[in-house]
């Protein structure tokens, strides 16, 4: 943190953070009202035991119900889908079972209950590391919501406010920002959390400047005025007049990358073709009007989320086919269920397993629960079979070349002509060309490429650095993935594809790294597509070539970055 006295002689405070949405604006900052705070230790219980189990069933209920609620009202599909897996948990009635039992069998009040009931829950997501650890805060959201439905309290959530406002928190729960309203939430800053967290995945998909990991931003007084840049990752408090202009120029620079013109090249005119990561139908359409060339990510969770059983081939065709009508004869990338980790699902996972986001989660849930994953393929031959669209399917949390070919086997049985994996581990990386000889391309998730590789929880402010997919060693991973395509290409005599679907594609400076590594494809959030296209336009094959090869012998994230930014002063330029 800085200090340098402004024009007024009010001590200005600076922090930095990481980036994760790009922006500038000045505000009043406003923090997030003061949590929940926890019931007197071993609160007793006043009155009958049932009379108290029953007000929390239906305390719990009414949080389920109300968060429902705001997922029919959400922004984004991507924000419905996080609060109905929160709602999910409003209900979970094993949290309510056994907080019940802590009413009955030591005659705790059912505040108290509940709050050690959810606490114990939390800890031990925690202790999991990885996605579950994520799920920890989300557990607390839900706790301190039922106990303010007990308490007949307000639940604890955004300042309601007409004026514009930055919102500042430790960190913010998904129920929280899916409901976010940008006309007057016109930035995020957290002092914790990291760049894939629900803060800054859904920051980006609302395009709202955002700020995570930025220490001590919430000790800011409530109403001062700040400065975000959510390129940087800086916040200002007290911003002077150099401010004032630099927001100016954003709104003049945005104003230019308001819209993309649906074809994404570099200078010297190789196609770089720009496709959008889609939820939902709502998703796809909003992505086709934006000018996305095609789906480079269709996450299919959407049909199976908040269900107690599987959805019949049927409903699945009809969602399908639904979102591949929206681009017409365009490629849909689709990635078959992810289920497992951050999205249990009770007819296919198991939520007692000690490491979840090492354990059967995505294509592997094949081998506990073999014939979903075929009805699931079935189904979206059966909607590629009703509609135009240039349907490929990938597997995802893929290791080996068995698995992959493997999986090309139900694809094709399924009637299905092309078929990739999701490179979100190093093996896969390390052994993409032999991946590559079983299937016909690949798509990097760089969110958990990144986790992976750093052994870093992708969720932890304290990692944010080491969880940076700036991380050379990352960059390596998406190196050696390429010229495993390279190497099977020129083997098999087809090109094999190579596209990045991980947040990564939506940072215009890593986007001209990753196609100087060899990467044929992008795909990102709609809202990313005009400055990626504006950025990538400036810079020809040669050019990204030599700026990725300065990101691969840079000595740590920051200075990958930095040196790259160096070099691409059209990022400057556009305020990116």
């Amino acid at each position: 943190m800085d200090y340098s006295p402004s024009e007024t002689s009010t001590a200005q405070l600076r922090y930095t953070g990481v980036g994760v949405s790009p922006g500038r604006v000045i505000a009043p900052l406003i923090p997030m009202a003061p949590p929940v705070a926890a019931p007197p230790e071993g609160e007793p219980l006043e009155g009958d035991p049932e009379s108290a189990v029953e007000r929390l069933s239906q305390a719990a209920a009414s949080v389920k119900t109300e968060l429902q609620q705001r997922a029919e009202r959400a922004r984004s599909d991507a924000a419905a889908e996080v609060l109905k897996a929160t709602a999910l948990m409003a209900g979970d009635k094993a949290l309510i079972k056994n907080a019940a039992k802590l009413v009955r069998n030591q005659s705790l009040s059912p505040e108290r209950a509940l709050w050690d009931a959810a606490s114990g829950y939390a800890d031990q997501m925690r202790a999991m590391g990885g996605y579950m650890a994520e799920r920890a805060a989300d557990i607390e959201d839900v706790r301190a919501r039922i106990v303010a439905e007990l308490r007949g309290m307000p639940a604890p959530g955004v300042p309601q406010r007409t004026e514009p406002f930055v919102l500042a928190a430790e960190d913010l729960a998904p129920a929280d920002t899916a409901v976010l309203d940008p006309e007057t939430v016109v930035a995020l800053v957290t002092s914790s959390g990291g760049p894939q967290s629900h803060t800054a995945i859904l920051a980006r998909n609302l395009g709202l400047p955002a700020v995570v990991a930025a220490t001590g931003v919430t000790d800011i007084e409530p109403g001062t005025p700040v400065f975000v840049d959510g390129s940087a990752g800086s916040i200002v408090s007290h911003p002077g007049t150099e401010h004032e202009q630099a927001v100016a120029a954003w709104h003049r620079v945005s104003e230019q990358l308001a819209s993309f013109d649906g074809h994404g090249a570099l200078a010297d005119g190789t196609d770089v073709p720009l496709l959008a990561n889609v939820g939902t139908a709502d998703d796809a359409r909003a992505a086709a009007a934006a000018g996305a060339q095609g789906v480079g990510l269709l996450r299919t969770e959407f049909c199976f989320l908040g269900r107690d059983a599987e959805p019949t081939v049927q409903e699945q065709t009809e969602a399908y086919v639904e979102i591949f009508r929206a681009f017409g004869s365009a490629k849909i990338v689709v990635r078959t269920l992810d289920a497992g980790a951050d999205k249990p699902l009770p007819f296919l996972t198991d939520t007692t397993e000690p490491n979840p986001a090492l354990g059967v989660r995505g294509y592997r849930t094949d081998w506990t629960t073999p014939g979903v994953l075929e009805r699931q393929l079935q189904a979206i031959a059966a909607a590629a079979q009703q509609t135009e669209a240039t349907v490929w399917v990938m597997a995802p949390m893929i290791s080996t070349a068995g698995e992959s070919a493997h999986f090309a086997q139900l694809v094709h049985a399924a009637g299905l002509e092309v078929s990739g994996v999701m490179v979100e581990t190093p093996a896969a990386a390390i052994t993409a060309e032999q991946i590559l000889d079983r299937v016909d391309f690949v798509s990097l998730g760089t969110n958990d490429l990144t986790q992976y590789t750093m052994a870093a929880d992708r969720m932890l402010g304290s990692l944010a650095e080491l969880n940076s997919p700036w991380q050379p060693a990352v960059l390596r991973m998406i190196e050696r993935t390429a010229a495993g395509a390279r190497a099977a290409s020129s083997e098999s005599g087809v090109h094999k594809n190579v596209g990045v679907c991980g947040e990564a594609a939506a940072d215009p400076a890593l986007a001209v790294v990753l196609v100087g590594l060899g990467v044929d494809t992008l795909s990102m959030s709609p809202r990313s597509l005009a400055a990626v296209a504006a950025v990538l336009a400036r810079v020809d094959l040669d050019r990204a070539r030599v700026v990725a090869h300065t990101a691969l012998h840079a000595a740590s994230a920051r200075e990958a970055r930095d040196a790259v930014r160096a070099q691409l002063p059209v990022l400057e330029e556009l305020g990116l």
